[in-house]
């Protein structure tokens, strides 16, 4: 068996400078000696078989399970030359493609989310321990893709500049009614309270996040204006002038898409506009990486532009505008690793060293998946009219350069229990 797997490591890497060590101790050499050195190790005789069948789930239970070990680089860099070697359109071998079609054709059954797996699958992720995010992630704790204007803002700055960013789209004015469908720890939420004077309708279906954020409007006096509720979208009543969604798309799953654009539609006044921020595929559609649907993100998956389309057409919507930020999440995932790394001590008291090899796994595995992988981030702006929104852009750079910064809310770890 290791002979075929040597045989799909020499087709897969032809850049790069990779050396593999087998159980046998026998070294490999791939790639065409550029770049940094990897020397990767394996300790498991039973890793070819699983490597076959599903590649990115053998290597990440190897890794996370101490079976796959580095002599020279680490699992970052390890990611990145072969992604790097990946690229947008290449092409696995026949079995790989069978199994790639078989994956396609039950996606499906993966993605089928009602309201109580819906409950169960985001209580897998964001019902960790409060302490955890904050070793990672900003002092608001934004856990989606930050807006960068320039390649050395820190993570703080680009993520008040991602909720700017967003309220500039929303074109919001006092007393408008917003929706923030999947509203996470009510940062964004308190931030157009404050700033815009909107009247704000958060839900989650996370406990955690639900407790935190009305804590935090409370703190900061804006309990009148801001109210977070534990509720699936698919349960909101009424009308809403404007409605926003930023990482909560991932978990809709293909096939309630139908159900969510519709229900966005019914949500909306006449004259409304709601932006959508999500995860997407600039390659076309796919399926989850096993390794993240059975460990991160179960249920989850990132749509192509065009599986959006159609039932945004079908809904009666407009698309008055898509942005695409491509390196935008690399970036912001860079940032969460070297927080991460940082405080890996603290993380592995929490836990233990296998959930510390597992987020790193995941943090690198996905910000090389922005790099190299074909993943992006859309910003689709939807209304009901044509004339919803202004004629041209200029109104989204208008509004950064007279928005002073972003207000400081209480943090979110101050109101863990």
């Amino acid at each position: 068996m290791w002979s075929l797997v040597n045989r799909g490591f020499a087709q897969l890497y032809r850049t790069g400078n990779l050396e593999v060590v087998d159980p046998r101790g026998r070294r490999a050499l791939y790639g065409d000696g550029t770049g940094q050195p990897v020397v990767l190790r394996l300790h498991d005789p039973a890793f070819s078989w699983r490597f076959l069948y599903s590649p990115g789930l053998a290597v990440g239970e190897a890794y996370m399970d101490g079976r796959l070990t580095f002599d020279a680089g680490d699992i970052r860099t390890y990611l990145d030359v072969t992604l790097a070697n990946l690229g947008l359109h290449a092409m696995a071998g026949p079995f790989q493609k069978t199994l790639h079609m078989l994956r396609v054709m039950t996606r499906r059954l993966a993605q089928h989310n009602p309201v109580r797996r819906a409950h169960r699958n985001v209580a897998h992720h964001y019902d960790l321990s409060d302490t955890l995010y904050d070793l990672f992630l900003d002092a608001d704790r934004q856990y989606s893709c930050a807006y960068f204007q320039t390649p050395d803002d820190d993570i703080d700055t680009a993520q008040a500049q991602k909720k700017r960013h967003l309220a500039a789209k929303l074109l919001l004015s006092p007393g408008h009614r917003l929706l923030d469908i999947g509203s996470g720890w009510g940062g964004l939420g308190l931030y157009l309270a404050r700033t815009a004077g909107a009247d704000v309708t958060g839900v989650t279906l996370s406990r955690e996040q639900h407790r935190v954020s009305n804590r935090r409007a409370e703190a900061a006096g804006l309990a009148d204006r801001a109210r977070f509720h534990l509720r699936d979208y698919r349960e909101v009543d009424g009308q809403f002038e404007r409605i926003v969604s930023v990482g909560m798309f991932e978990h809709v799953g293909i096939n309630h898409y139908h159900e969510y654009f519709n229900k966005l539609r019914d949500l909306l006044t006449a004259d409304g506009v709601a932006v959508l921020h999500t995860i997407g595929r600039a390659e076309g559609p796919g399926t989850t990486n096993p390794w993240i649907r059975k460990y991160i993100f179960p249920g989850g998956y990132s749509p192509a532009l065009s599986e959006m389309v159609a039932h945004v057409e079908r809904a009666g919507l407009y698309i008055a505008d898509i942005e695409v930020l491509r390196l935008h999440y690399a970036m912001t995932l860079r940032r969460w690793q070297d927080a991460f790394e940082r405080n890996r001590d603290r993380v592995r008291e929490l836990y233990d060293e296998r959930f510390c090899r597992m987020w790193e796994f995941y943090l690198c595995a996905s910000e090389m998946a922005f790099r190299h992988g074909g993943h992006v981030v859309f910003q689709v702006q939807m209304s009901k009219r044509q004339d919803a929104v202004p004629l041209t852009r200029d109104y989204i750079q208008a509004f950064e350069a007279t928005q002073p910064p972003a207000p400081t809310f209480a943090s979110p770890k101050e109101f863990q229990d």
